[in-house]
């Protein structure tokens, strides 16, 4: 047939569809004694109608919860029972309920074409929310040992417009979004905490942040809050009506990410540079980078670094961590963190042997807790993650994370390391957590 003479082309079809109108008839008709019941096909049972919009987006709805338990063994035996430079891990020798975390999502689609809307709540029971509270929220319920806390509530909408990503908002109370470790176990590769988690960015925030996918490569972030692990009201926090926002950009490569953060607001509380002088009045400066280097399928590089500056305290703080992980088959990676990070004026490091000694801290009251003074801290892990394969959809994703790590005063004549007379400069730890995902629908 010769496609390029339309007319030809325009008379075959509609020859052949004359044909199939014909062949249809003739079929449909019945032949001599035979009645039309018997000629006739059954009718094809009608498709089932498409759920409406809100049942389809109810089935996105994720039920899920996650249990993480484990013990840091200390061998120098510290009289306090305190593993300094840690905090969700700083019990030595006990073992501990971390974190039981039931959660209620949904994830939004960035790529979207109109718009679209989730949530996250989380709640968080164990001994890790005495480091997590939102201040003046649930954060005096009890002084034990194990505590409750609202990690999450917020709302998530993505918005079609500006630019062809859109925009992501979310408006409520959600994790920083600064720095590559996260109160969620399952985000992290080792069971203990970097000092620059620990001390060097904030954990939550109350407020506004925005994203802008200008495009594929460039998003640029903006967002408003209450502060520092701050929630609302004059029990909320403190300069809650003070400016305190986020600001900084993500650079989106084949093999390589960036994302540069920055929080600045006042924290200090109130008092805390005497009777007469507004703390309102002086910032903290909390900048991060992290960049993440995927340099083979197996091999990947992540170094993050930070830097603190306080006005009013007139301290400084900062340091560089890096991270390099190796798949050994499917159901083992190894893992090595190591860094160092500064505390120029001994404000940032500290150990909270009460319960309620993070909280009465970051609030001003009086508390028990311990500095390490003016020094500069290194530390080296060595870990594994252990992820049993085949295991049932409700438990999948289980994994064990043993690791090995020491600490140690890099610069300093500091002994912050107790379990020896007077302290020491350096101590061992050994660590093993079981976390246990459930995974409900």
């Amino acid at each position: 047939m010769n496609h390029r003479n339309p007319t030809l082309l325009a008379g075959t079809i509609v020859a052949l569809a004359l044909a199939h109108g014909a062949w249809a008839e003739d079929q449909s008709t019945p032949a001599p004694g035979e009645t039309t019941a018997t000629a006739s096909a059954p009718a094809e049972p009608p498709a089932p109608a498409p759920p409406v919009a809100s049942e389809a987006w109810f089935r996105t709805v994720k039920v899920k919860g996650q249990v993480e338990s484990g013990i840091t063994i200390n061998p120098a035996g510290p009289d306090n029972g305190i593993n300094f430079g840690h905090l969700f891990t700083d019990k030595a020798n006990k073992y501990l309920l971390n974190q039981a975390t039931p959660t209620f999502e949904r994830d939004i689609d960035p790529k979207a074409a109109g718009i679209d809307v989730g949530f996250k709540v989380q709640g968080l029971y164990g001994s890790d929310a005495r480091y997590t509270h939102f201040i003046g929220e649930l954060d005096r319920v009890t002084g034990r040992l194990n505590q409750v806390d609202l990690v999450e509530a917020n709302v998530t909408v993505h918005l079609p417009v500006l630019t062809k990503g859109g925009i992501d908002v979310k408006a409520g109370q959600y994790v920083t979004p600064l720095g590559e470790e996260t109160i969620d176990p399952s985000g992290n590769f080792f069971y203990s905490h970097s000092y620059l988690f620990n001390f060097g960015i904030p954990f939550k925030h109350t407020g506004v942040l925005a994203t802008t996918h200008v495009n594929p490569v460039l998003d640029i972030y903006t967002g408003y809050d209450t502060g520092v692990n701050t929630s609302l009201g004059t029990a909320g926090g403190f300069n809650d009506a003070r400016f305190h926002f986020i600001a900084g950009f993500g650079l989106n490569f084949s093999r390589v990410t960036v994302l540069a953060l920055t929080h600045i607001g006042p924290e200090l509380p109130e008092g805390a540079l005497g009777a007469g002088t507004n703390v309102g009045d002086y910032n903290r400066y909390l900048s991060d980078v992290l960049v993440t280097w995927k340099i083979t399928d197996k091999l990947t590089s992540i170094t993050e670094g930070n830097y603190i500056v306080d006005d009013g305290a007139a301290t400084r703080g900062g340091g560089v961590v890096q991270y390099f992980t190796y798949v050994l088959s499917p159901e083992i990676t190894a893992g090595l963190r190591a860094e160092a990070w500064r505390d120029a004026q001994g404000f940032y490091v500290a150990a909270f042997p009460g319960n309620l000694d993070f909280i009465d801290a970051a609030t001003g009251r009086p508390n028990t807790s311990y500095g390490g003074g003016a020094t500069t801290y290194g530390a080296i892990t060595l870990g594994m993650n252990l992820k049993p394969s085949h295991l049932p959809r409700l438990i999948d994703g289980t994994a064990i994370r043993p690791e090995v790590r020491f600490d140690t005063v890099l610069a300093g004549g500091t002994t912050p390391f107790s379990g020896f007379p007077g302290g020491s400069r350096s101590q061992f730890t050994f660590g093993i957590d079981l976390l246990v995902p459930l995974n409900f629908r």
